[in-house]
């Protein structure tokens, strides 16, 4: 796809939805160390079951220090309804524990740095840098990101951090932390995973996916 194709597309979903340019999803609000952690919870569970954790984590745990001291038995039962809640427990304590021992108790505001702390990997790292420091350092790459690109036709490859750099190489870095705002908000409404709403999609006409699948 050509950058003025995919300028055109991105800026017909914008004007569809204009609230997620200027709205971070809900769990990517708060201090870094809030959006850090919600965002480590929010892998493979939706963000209103996240929302739902969050008072009751933070009130208990509300600095890197009390959770890094926390015992896995005392944090699993509030974050038990996100699913996978063992892996995730142990993910945002050690996580607390790494910036106390290596960043002061801080998120660090670097790629590298964010790379270093258990749970965390380039997706988290992106909405991390974007959400909290407002740093264009990549594009996070979640199901809905990876399902858009695909069907769009802005990538060709299943894989994640092919998918990352071919969307780098389409939308200047200006566009990159609202990009994923946006194809999630598209992911949600319009383009779903199982039943896409191709007739009500503002950018069908140059969609591969329903070029390919829908218009015959």
């Amino acid at each position: 796809m050509k950058k003025l194709e995919a300028a055109r597309i991105y800026s017909a979903l914008l004007h569809r939805y204009p609230e997620s340019k200027d709205v971070p999803a809900a769990v990517a609000r708060g201090t870094p160390f809030v959006v850090l952690i919600l965002t480590i919870l929010s892998a493979q569970t939706t963000d209103k079951a996240v929302l739902k954790v969050k008072k009751p984590l933070f009130a208990k745990y509300p600095t890197p220090a009390k959770l890094a001291k926390a015992k896995a038995g005392e944090v699993e039962p509030i974050v038990h309804s996100l699913g996978y809640y063992h892996a995730k427990t142990k993910n945002i304590i050690a996580a607390s524990q790494s910036l106390i021992d290596r960043y002061e108790g801080n998120v660090p505001g670097t790629m590298e740095e964010l790379l270093t702390i258990p749970g965390v990997g380039r997706k988290t790292a992106n909405i991390v840098l974007y959400h909290a420091f407002g740093k264009n350092e990549g594009i996070a790459v979640d199901t809905h990101v990876r399902r858009l690109a695909q069907r769009i036709g802005f990538s060709d490859t299943d894989n994640v951090e092919g998918i990352e750099r071919d969307l780098m190489a389409l939308f200047p870095q200006k566009d990159w932390g609202d990009l994923t705002d946006v194809l999630i908000a598209h992911g949600r409404s319009t383009c779903d995973a199982k039943k896409p709403l191709c007739t009500a999609c503002v950018i069908s006409r140059e969609c591969r996916y329903y070029r390919e699948n829908t218009s015959g």
